[in-house]
């Protein structure tokens, strides 16, 4: 795949093509500073919680599989089953939480990630 762009330039020097890198001093500076501290805290305050939900989900539904046999083979209606409604439903969840945390990056994560950006770069 040709394209028309240059390579970067090696050196990390400003060039016309955009700002030249921060700096390993600058990295820490911004990592230790109260707003990279918050954006991480706002991370973790969904991604873990949630983590930890879907595997306890997840779980419970192999250990349903394996010890709930009968429970699991409960028909729910026709030729439906418990175990194929919460099979489905691990599905529907996975696709639920990253719906949601799409949503949470879009409206609390990415705009304080660019404002970062921003600044370390020298645009702000």
């Amino acid at each position: 795949m040709a394209t028309e762009a240059p390579p970067p330039p090696r050196n990390g020097t400003e060039t016309d093509q955009g700002p030249a890198s921060p700096t390993t001093e600058q990295f820490i500076e911004v990592q230790e500073g109260a707003e990279f501290g918050e954006l991480r805290r706002t991370y973790r305050s969904f991604a873990f919680p949630l983590t930890l939900a879907f595997i306890a989900w997840y779980l419970l539904y192999v250990l349903l599989s394996n010890y709930a046999g009968d429970f699991m083979g409960t028909k729910v209606f026709g030729n439906i089953n418990v175990a194929l409604v919460l099979g489905l439903g691990q599905f529907l969840t996975t696709f639920l939480i990253a719906w949601l945390y799409s949503r949470h990056a879009a409206n609390r994560l990415d705009p304080r990630a660019e404002a970062i950006r921003h600044r370390m770069e020298g645009d702000a």
